[in-house]
């Protein structure tokens, strides 16, 4: 069992961390107002390091409750996401978001993330078939 905490062993500390997942990540998800970068780290916890920058979300009070928010999520799913490093990008208008928005969305995208290691098996929840071929 993971631990639910967000100690510094979850977390991606320096530079070179960050760099690794920045240069040759395994697993990318793209959301509404930010981007998932992902990498096998070999270990059996997941880590999490943020880039929200001010030129994304310009008072500093909202960049807090937003890393707040995300790491919140991210314990919540620590052993959907064990044995990935991920950096979480911000973009503009993610401080735009309500709580329980970024919430359901942060859901959402960790789940993406998890199937996109599981690809060798079919997966059956996609539902989405937008090409007829008549």
């Amino acid at each position: 069992m993971v631990s639910q905490g967000f100690g510094r062993e979850k977390r991606l500390l320096v530079p070179r961390q960050f760099k690794a997942v920045f240069d040759s990540p395994t697993g990318k998800v793209p959301g509404k107002h930010v981007l998932l970068l992902a990498r096998d780290n070999g270990l059996d916890h997941p880590r999490l390091g943020l880039v929200i920058g001010k030129k994304s979300v310009k008072l500093s009070v909202e960049r807090n409750r937003l890393k707040r928010q995300i790491r919140e999520s991210f314990r919540h799913n620590l052993e959907l996401l064990a044995g990935w490093d991920i950096v979480i990008v911000a973009r503009k208008g993610i401080g735009d978001l309500e709580n329980p928005e970024l919430r359901h969305q942060f859901g959402k995208l960790w789940k993406r993330l998890a199937r996109s290691r599981a690809r060798p098996e079919p997966s059956t929840g996609s539902g989405v078939s937008d090409s007829p071929h008549a």
